[in-house]
């Protein structure tokens, strides 16, 4: 039996951005869908954070979502596993109150998992994890000490493994309480990443800037042989573009593929500005698809670097330079919780963005 591996979807991101819904959609209509149709896949695991925000929904982001994937879904005849996250609950304490049991009950396909249970598929026995908190901490530990299974699916935090690029996680438990399972299968962090026993398969698309770069998409696991491949999502969100009109002209400008961001965000990184009107021409060039923002990076008056690439890497996402920044502090904290402080408020700032 094959199962779909669907990593953090977070409807409604951003603050219920339209961009970012018509981004998710693409990847739904055009990626995600068609690859289980033409597999004849039937089960999807969502591994939690299947909403993004904690307290309440934007009744147009939940109208958006039931079009694209819980309508598809249920049309498609194709069954949803989804376990809480801790982006699905109102209260860090308890599950109790969650978005996903409120919203979804009208779906027969959706099955949804509150509390630790093994489900058998095809044979092989799966302990299914929702976020641990601090109702239901000891109960979930202990029964994964007596657990017989070999392959466990949840939402963790676990000590030692990026949540981002270069941010790893002190917080959260130690890996070390896993050691009974061959395969440990979890969402909440964004970065992909494994050590080959444990597994963050990462989200489907990119959300913020830190996602640049990175591989989104989804996994597909064998319950026969226990492999997990990879399907990247081949849309991007977030373009990085580099203008240096010393090593090219208008013939290349002409010739850019503009259409390709549309509805994207995109940073312009200029490291070489001799020819204004060609500058100009390219930005009204970008302006122009109808992009959903755009930043422009030119004041490298005041860095020291090396060569150009030095320059490009300096347009990092606003995590990367907080990071970077408190590494270079000395204080009287552990510079990893005070990263993830700022992590936390930074996330919260992007979901308020577009609230109004």
């Amino acid at each position: 039996m094959k199962l779909a591996i669907l990593g953090d979807t977070h409807f409604g991101a951003r603050g219920d951005s339209l961009d970012f819904h018509k981004y998710f959609q693409k990847f739904y209509d055009e990626v995600f869908f068609p690859f289980l149709i033409e597999n004849n896949i039937r089960e999807v695991f969502q591994m939690g954070d299947l909403f993004d925000r904690r307290k309440f929904i934007n009744f147009n982001s939940l109208y958006l979502c039931r079009q694209y994937f819980f309508e598809k879904c249920k049309n498609e005849g194709i069954k949803v596993h989804t376990l809480l996250g801790n982006h699905d609950v109102a209260f860090k304490n308890t599950l109790k109150v969650n978005s996903t049991g409120l919203l979804l009950n009208e779906y027969q396909n959706v099955t949804m998992y509150d509390k630790f249970e093994t489900i058998n598929f095809d044979g092989l026995d799966i302990d299914i994890v929702p976020w641990i908190c601090d109702d239901n901490e000891n109960e979930i530990l202990e029964m994964i000490k007596v657990s017989g299974s070999q392959v466990c699916f949840g939402h963790f935090d676990i000590n030692g493994f990026q949540h981002q690029k270069g941010i790893v996680s002190d917080t959260g438990v130690d890996k070390s309480i896993f050691s009974s399972y061959d395969i440990v299968l979890s969402g909440h962090f964004h970065l992909k990443s494994s050590d080959g026993q444990i597994t963050y398969v990462g989200i489907p698309y990119e959300m913020m800037w830190s996602d640049y770069g990175d591989p989104k998409g989804f996994h597909i696991f064998d319950t026969d042989t226990r492999e997990l491949n990879f399907i990247q999502n081949p849309f991007k969100m977030f373009h990085k573009i580099t203008y240096d009109d010393g090593e090219t002209d208008f013939e290349f400008w002409k010739k850019y593929d503009y259409d390709s961001l549309k509805e994207a965000y995109i940073k312009v990184v200029v490291l070489n500005k001799q020819n204004p009107f060609l500058f100009d021409s390219v930005i009204d060039n970008i302006y122009r698809v109808g992009v959903a923002d755009l930043s422009i990076v030119e004041d490298f008056s005041e860095a020291i670097v090396g060569d150009d690439q030095d320059i490009v890497d300096q347009a990092e996402d606003t995590m990367t330079i907080l990071s970077k920044y408190i590494d270079n502090l000395s204080l009287n904290v552990e510079p990893e919780k005070l990263k993830g402080v700022m992590q936390e408020l930074y996330v919260e700032a992007l979901n308020t963005e577009r609230a109004e």
